[in-house]
């Protein structure tokens, strides 16, 4: 088994295929949640925050930490370490927000740093194995090799379950 980009109706999306190695590179965004280093298709993506002060919605989903005010558009935001159950620590300068859309919704993903874009040479992905307690296996597309360490490649449809996306439809609008 191969890992390949798909030509679904999630472009970019990187998928599990039975066909040959796939050809060309991927382009991700590095960060760092919890110590491990995760890629993130660039094309979903939409923008880098610096973190901010975050509006907390009383009665909300708990895996949403608030809402934000970017440009005039309220949107979600969730806590990565949160969402895979590791320890909170306090925020620092190095907290980002990814910007990413999620089944047509906007959505911010809290990070504890940005580190750079990568090119992953697409041969180099392979399926996930068993992961362990950083992160679900539900949640990574597959595990790419890039020179000495390994990127583990996040699906961001699967992040988030369609009861956690309710306010980020409406926030779309």
């Amino acid at each position: 088994m191969a890992i390949k980009a798909d030509a679904s109706p999630n472009p970019g999306r990187i998928s599990l295929a039975e066909e040959g190695l796939p050809q060309g590179e991927l382009q991700l965004v590095g960060f760092h949640v919890g110590g491990e280093e995760f890629g993130l298709d660039i094309l979903r993506v939409q923008e880098i925050i610096r973190l901010q002060e975050l509006t907390r919605v009383p009665n909300s989903n708990e895996s949403m930490d608030g809402v934000m005010n970017l440009r005039g558009k309220i949107i979600p935001v969730v806590a990565l370490r949160k969402r895979f159950g590791l320890e909170q620590v306090p925020a620092d300068k190095q907290n980002r927000i990814v910007v990413v859309e999620i089944r047509g919704a906007v959505l911010g993903l809290i990070v504890d740093s940005v580190s750079e874009v990568l090119r992953l040479p697409a041969g180099t992905v392979v399926p996930p194995p068993r992961l362990s307690k950083v992160v679900k296996q539900e949640y990574v597309s597959g595990v790419g090799k890039l020179d000495d360490r390994l990127l583990i490649l996040l699906d961001v449809d699967r992040l988030l379950t369609n009861d956690d996306l309710p306010g980020a439809t409406a926030a779309q609008a």
